[in-house]
């Protein structure tokens, strides 16, 4: 730990005066300890600080995030990095449901499981997953990227815009207007970087790629007739 490091313990200090200083530091180092599954920590912050949460965390840890890269040395509970607009979220452990909902920008990194709704109407946000993910994960997904070293559940991508998904494993079955897509060189390169900018183990040659249809949000002339 550096010398330079600012520890503060949440056994002896309120959450909110937590937040609030977090959110005016605008460099620096940060540790929190003893979080106890707190929710809405390390929100809002603006700045490019680091902070490691060691220990689990409750629901929306890093919402909101604007520059900051948050290491969660645990698990978390539900909407971790919820409206991430750019930095770094890394959570050791496992993830509930809807982490990165919302997100329009940064890389949100899950070491371990993600739950349902992973990535849920995703607006931009870099998401990759080393483990599992749940059911209706990228549902109403519109951009960014959702990589997953291992197993997809139930509805992969239903309703999906034009967001990019890259699974490992095993895809339990596609959401609406999801389909498997070829990948191409420019996926290649894309899924390459975030492999490595996640410390990911992984060759991107070993996933298949999954994008929309393009039939459920797109006017069709063969069907005006309907209309």
């Amino acid at each position: 730990m550096s010398a330079a490091m600012k520890t503060i313990d949440l056994a002896q200090t309120d959450l909110r005066n937590l937040n609030a200083s977090l959110q005016q530091s605008k460099s620096g180092q940060w540790q929190v300890t003893n979080p106890k599954g707190s929710h809405a920590l390390a929100v809002g912050l603006m700045y490019p600080i680091e902070v490691a949460v060691q220990g689990s965390t409750g629901y929306y840890c890093a919402g909101m995030n604007q520059e900051a890269t948050v290491h969660v040395y645990g698990s978390v509970g539900p909407g971790v990095a919820e409206n991430m607009m750019s930095g770094t979220v890394i959570v050791e452990g496992d993830a509930s449901q809807y982490a990165g909902a919302t997100a329009h920008g940064g890389l949100l990194v899950i070491k371990g499981n993600a739950s349902s709704r992973c990535g849920i109407s995703m607006k931009g946000i870099d998401i990759v997953v080393q483990g599992n993910i749940g059911h209706m994960s990228a549902f109403m997904a519109q951009s960014g990227n959702l990589v997953v070293l291992g197993d997809a559940g139930d509805a992969l991508g239903d309703s999906l815009y034009e967001a990019g998904l890259f699974v490992r494993g095993e895809v339990k079955s596609l959401g609406a207007d999801c389909i498997e897509k070829e990948m191409r060189d420019e996926h290649i390169v894309t899924l390459t970087d975030l492999l490595t900018r996640s410390g990911s183990d992984a060759k991107p040659e070993e996933f298949k790629r999954y994008g929309s249809a393009r039939k459920l949000y797109n006017f069709n002339i063969d069907n005006a007739s309907a209309y």
